[in-house]
Formats: structure tokens, sequence, C-alpha cells
């Protein structure tokens, strides 16, 4: 696995699913910032229909606009469909994640805690989705809302070093010593 950040924001980025899963998966997706996202969903229920808005499309997406999306999430499909699905997505050159079926992803989403800003992940690389979700929590009480602000206050800090004239390995020397000098993280 290669772990990297993605800015949803520059890619276009499908969702197909049902039920519960597809739910979730929206959330994560709205979450992480997906302005352009499509869903599709056979049987939406109305709290689903209502969390996608303008954003449900039909159905399931046409082989059109498959070859058009950089990114293919499936959530809450069967098997069979899953595996067609995911099929015709990399046959038009999308990558994709198919929930809890890790020989059908080409990525796995890890479990995330969002502080503004500050993204911090924990991955299994599939292999324990609840051990994922587990450190997520315990994360979230180490890192709680204040980072959110923290990291805005280091970011404006390192603007000021950087207009200084500091270089990158100084900058970082003073980062370690702001974050000491706050106790941030005694």
């Amino acid at each position: 696995m290669f772990p990297i950040l993605l800015d949803l924001g520059s890619l276009k980025v499908i969702l197909v699913g049902e039920g519960e899963a597809a739910g979730k998966r929206l959330a994560v997706l709205d979450d992480a910032g997906a302005p352009g996202l499509e869903v599709y969903s056979s049987a939406p229920s109305p709290a689903f229909s209502t969390q996608t808005g303008s954003r449900l499309k039909g159905a399931r997406p046409s082989e059109e606009a498959l070859k058009s999306a950089d990114i293919v999430f499936l959530a809450g499909l069967g098997d069979r469909e899953s595996v067609a699905l995911a099929g015709k997505a990399r046959a038009a050159g999308t990558l994709v994640n198919t929930e809890d079926v890790k020989p059908l992803c080409d990525f796995h989403v890890p479990s995330v805690v969002r502080r503004g800003d500050l993204v911090i992940s924990v991955s299994t690389g599939g292999k324990s989705p609840g051990l994922a979700r587990r450190l997520r929590r315990y994360l979230e009480g180490l890192f709680g809302p204040e980072w959110a602000g923290r990291l805005d206050e280091l970011g404006r800090q390192r603007r000021t070093w950087r207009s200084e004239g500091h270089e990158l390995a100084e900058i970082g020397q003073k980062t370690d010593a702001y974050i000491e000098e706050k106790g941030w993280l005694s």
C-alpha cells in the first residue's frame, strides 16, 4: 500500500450503492469535500434521496459516465453486480473501491479523524476495518476539535517564517519548538 491524500475537489467521483452502506460512504465523501460527486442508486430511501439531492443521477452509471470518472466507489451492492461494475470501471481506466471486498479494490479507504485541515488516517490495508475504526475512535480522543485551530495557528506561523526567509529545515525545527512551547503534545 502507498498512502496518499487526494483532493476530491479536482476529481470526478462516482458512488454506486444501496442502503446503509451507500449512505455511510456518501457521508464520508461529503466530509472529504467531493463537489463533483455523482450518485447512482436503484432504490434510494427517502433519507438517502434527501442526502444526495441533485447528485442522484439514476440507477446505474452509463459507460460514458464511468469513462469520465477518476474514482468509483461501490457500496451495498451484491457480489455479482460489484464484480461487473468494478470490471467496467477498470476497463474505462477508473480506480475502484468496493466496500469490504478487498479483491475488487484498487485502493482502500482509511478510517479518518478530521480536525479542520488536519487529517489523521489509519489503515489496515483492508485486513481489519474494525481495528482501523477502533484506532480512529482512540485518536479522536487524543486529537480533539481544538486541533483545527492549532493547525491554523501553525500555518500562519509557518507563512511568517517563510516570509522571513527561513529554510525548510529551520522551519521544521521552529515548528517543533513552537509545539513544545505550547505544550500541545505533552
